[in-house]
């Protein structure tokens, strides 16, 4: 009975203590969050003067104010392009990846090492950004459309790789009754293997597309017109003309009054306005993405 009681105690202490440590990483996740929103509620001025804090000194709403009024019907536009890339890129890259996937991860394909060993080899050396922004450009003629933005990402090495893994973990055994049942390849794709590697669809499914919806290095090459700037690459824009009137008035170029010009609290409030679809998105994918990544990290 004593034995029990210890081991009973013994067993509390460690709960408490596991909860405790959570709580603490928790609490280290939360605060840079709750850090941006007060930064970007609080007045600029007293940003200037008595720093960053967590709790708001002069709740404002100029820094998104200033965003929409700089930005207006185009900010519009661009969550517009963003969501569209976002949703069409990450339904073709998991459609042609999860197809190659299965190919590599059949033991029957006799091509499945060197096709493997060239798409592993992309990880380690690439062609470049020029030869790449000539393909796009010249050989493909996507410069300044929807293509640029959505094409470039459909095939992503690792995560083709890591759904690789998820689809060796399927036993061959049933491939080979589905064959006998006269089942045809793209028969057992789609009505076995997909339906068994749900986790591994959302897993790689938020990972694309937290990769579409954070670019702005793909508009930045290949988009010229306004109508196509993603939302990412707009607050790119507006940021940096923020910078370029900063260092103009401070050399004393122009004769510019940039105390009136949110700064700091500009930049976390598009902050805010560009991670704040995916914040609310991705607790409804937290349970599928933990079990992916686990289940890819173990199977081998």
């Amino acid at each position: 009975m004593r034995s029990a009681r210890n081991r009973k105690k013994k067993w509390s202490f460690e709960h408490v203590l596991g909860l405790l440590i959570l709580c603490l990483f928790s609490l280290l996740c939360i605060v840079p969050i709750w850090s941006v929103i007060s930064i970007a509620l609080s007045d600029e001025a007293m940003i200037s003067q008595y720093g960053y804090s967590l709790i708001p000194r002069g709740i404002t709403l100029d820094a998104f104010r200033y965003v929409m009024d700089s930005a207006g019907w185009q900010l519009a536009k661009a969550y517009g392009v963003t969501i569209t890339t976002t949703a069409a890129g990450t339904v073709l890259s998991l459609v042609f990846m999860s197809m190659m996937a299965y190919a590599l991860a059949r033991p029957d394909f006799r091509w499945a090492r060197i096709f493997g060993f060239l798409v592993y080899f992309t990880l380690l050396f690439n062609g470049g950004m020029v030869p790449g922004y000539m393909v796009v450009t010249r050989v493909l003629h996507l410069k300044d459309t929807l293509g640029a933005l959505i094409f470039p990402y459909v095939i992503g090495a690792w995560n083709l790789l890591l759904m690789r893994t998820f689809f060796k973990g399927i036993p061959y055994e049933l491939i080979e009754a589905a064959k006998i049942d006269g089942a045809g390849n793209f028969s057992i794709y789609l009505k076995v293997t997909v339906p068994l590697c749900k986790a591994a669809f959302a897993t790689i499914g938020v990972l694309v597309a937290l990769q579409y919806w954070n670019d702005w290095w793909l508009p930045l090459l290949y988009i010229d017109s306004n109508k196509l700037a993603n939302l990412q690459y707009l607050l790119y824009r507006i940021m940096a003309n923020i910078q370029a009137i900063s260092e103009m008035a401070a050399s004393g170029a122009v004769d510019v009054d940039f105390s009136n010009i949110p700064s700091e609290t500009v930049r976390m409030a598009m902050c805010i306005l560009a991670a704040g679809p995916m914040l609310v998105v991705f607790p409804f994918f937290q349970k599928f993405f933990a079990k992916g990544i686990m289940a890819g990290s173990i199977k081998g």
